[in-house]
């Protein structure tokens, strides 16, 4: 029987095939290039090799789309977008990399990342010209977690906070495409539309289950389980695998039952295809928030997390490669994402550990926030507000027009999840706090608040305010409240060659005939999770990838055909 691992869908990913055991007619279609997974990196990466003249093949578990085409759209873009420019903002290359640097901190070398920001510009405008439509108008502020309607240039990451900004002069580069509410499904429609114009094939509900080698080890192809089209198990598996995307954010036990649904369907259904490739395989399959095996192995603090993706996002790109000796890194880092803004003044107050100590600049980028309290502090936190904030919270929380994902969480905190002292000791004291800490870390706020002495971690003077009118609030926004749900999605995947994307193996060597896009790969998004940085690589890698493998094995192709 052959060596297999699961992911978490209960769907087995088999060691290689190998080719030489295969006759011509066990292959039932073949292509130049093969993507496995149909996001955004792999349609950018079919989009990019179809380009070159290459007969293109996309497979998919499902109907395409994944987490691109549940995320909000966002493409962090800059370096001086027409956008930016309409909207009055100076950028240029070299700010958007100072500002990176330090937010990525070496997850690819400088000059990937010189080219990645060398790029942009036109990058956006390749997404423009395949349908994506952006525009200029800013939000109040400039700074929000998701902009409302109407609004699609904003400051989606760090840049307006000091410690994080850099020396120039800050840039709004979240570019969220032109649509209504969430504006994945809109990029990805787009996407989508174009491969198909361009003549690239689907291959819709076809897991992949194992890769297939030659006999030097060339990756040349790939077996999938296929539901037929148009069969009855087709029908349910595409109706329960839009229901469990639909109902994660409410339901999330429940879409996991759905999903052994699936897996139970493509088990005892699916029938075996063979496709192979003449020049190139693409793994673009996503992450592996989905996958609690390998969760529980690499990134056990965020196994309470909510999951932030899709049901694609099950390791299975990740365990295809490793079957052929791919090299994986970063698979213990997560982004979790902890936003308290909006309410817009809610950066005002503090937030502190379990013990009441304050261990963060709470006016950072959600993901900033989250990481080190799931990683450092136990997934255990708290917002403190004292009376007069509050107020302001709710107000705005009310009246403030933000997206009801935005509002009803936090006026549910606010009411319902909160604790209540008439002041910090009583406060503490409550809350189950080691005695004094609040106190002390409420005198040294407001010392910095008054301007008496600088704020410990580095909070704007426009985000600090006195907290001294009791009563005292202390708001729960630990992994573990269920009325405040704390999100994550895994940032690891293959090492690959950041000239062209092929993943390469535990010696350093690229595994020939193998490309790797997104978040299956190690990118620029791979450190730090920043709104729209993830979608940004997965149209620079998945372009990157797609050109490569196109032309990976052109030369041989033309000898043996000589």
């Amino acid at each position: 029987m052959s060596r297999s691992t699961k992911t978490a869908s209960n769907s087995k990913i088999l060691a290689p095939l190998h080719a030489d055991r295969l006759s011509a007619r066990d292959w039932h279609d073949t292509c130049d290039v093969l993507v496995i997974g149909w996001g955004a990196a792999g349609a950018c990466a079919a989009l990019e090799a179809s380009s070159t003249g290459a007969r293109v093949m996309v497979a998919d578990r499902f109907m395409g789309g994944g987490a691109s085409a549940k995320s909000g759209g966002v493409v962090y873009a800059g370096g001086g977008t027409q956008h930016q420019q309409a909207a009055g903002f100076s950028d240029s290359p070299q700010a958007m990399f100072d500002y990176l640097k330090h937010e990525t901190q070496g997850v690819v070398s400088d000059a990937t990342l010189h080219k990645f920001c060398d790029d942009s510009v036109s990058n956006l405008a390749w997404l423009e010209s395949h349908g994506a439509r952006y525009a200029h108008s800013v939000p109040p502020g400039g700074k929000t977690s998701y902009p409302s309607d109407g609004y699609f240039l904003y400051y989606s990451g760090n840049e307006l906070v000091p410690s994080h900004a850099g020396t120039q002069a800050p840039a709004p580069r979240g570019h969220r495409t032109v649509g209504k509410g969430q504006c994945g499904a809109v990029l990805y429609g787009h996407l989508k539309a174009a491969c198909l114009r361009a003549g690239v094939q689907p291959l819709l509900q076809s897991a992949a289950r194992r890769l297939v080698v030659d006999d030097s080890g060339r990756v040349v192809g790939a077996e999938f389980w296929s539901l037929p089209a148009g069969s009855r198990e087709a029908l349910l598996h595409e109706r329960l695998a839009a229901r469990a995307e639909r109902l994660q954010n409410f339901a999330p036990g429940y879409c996991d039952r759905l999903r052994q649904k699936l897996s139970a369907l493509e088990r005892d259904h699916g029938q075996p295809l063979l496709i192979r490739a003449r020049r190139g395989v693409v793994l673009s399959t996503g992450g592996f928030i989905f996958n609690r095996g390998l969760i529980r192995d690499h990134a056990p603090n965020f196994r309470r997390n909510f999951k932030v993706g899709a049901t694609g996002c099950d390791g299975s790109g990740l365990l295809l490669g490793q079957s052929v000796g791919a090299r994986s890194e970063r698979l213990g880092r997560v982004s979790a994402w902890r936003f308290i803004n909006p309410p817009h003044c809610w950066p005002k107050g503090i937030v502190v550990n379990s013990n009441g100590q304050r261990f963060c600049n709470e006016e950072v980028y959600g993901a900033t926030l989250g990481q080190p309290l799931c990683d450092e502090q136990g997934g255990q936190a708290w917002l403190v507000l004292d009376a007069r904030l509050r107020k302001q919270a709710i107000r705005q929380a009310l009246l403030g027009g933000y997206w009801w994902f935005q509002a009803l969480p936090a006026l549910a905190l606010m009411l319902l999840k909160v604790r209540k002292g008439d002041n910090p000791d009583k406060l503490a004291n409550v809350c189950g706090m080691q005695a004094g800490e609040l106190s002390a870390a409420l005198h040294a706020y407001n010392a910095a608040a008054r301007g008496d002495a600088p704020d410990a971690f580095g909070k704007s003077e426009g985000s600090r305010q006195v907290l001294d009118k009791g009563p005292f609030y202390a708001c729960d926004i630990s992994v573990g409240n269920p009325i405040f749900p704390l999100g994550a999605l895994t940032l690891g995947g293959f090492k690959v060659d950041e000239n062209n994307g092929a993943v390469l193996d535990n010696n350093g060597q690229p595994i020939a005939g193998l490309f790797s896009a997104g978040r299956t790969a190690i990118g620029v998004a791979s450190h730090l999770y920043i709104s729209g940085l993830s979608l940004a690589d997965c149209v620079f890698s998945g372009r990157r990838a797609g050109l490569a493998a196109s032309t990976a094995n052109a030369q041989r192709e033309t000898l043996e055909t000589v």
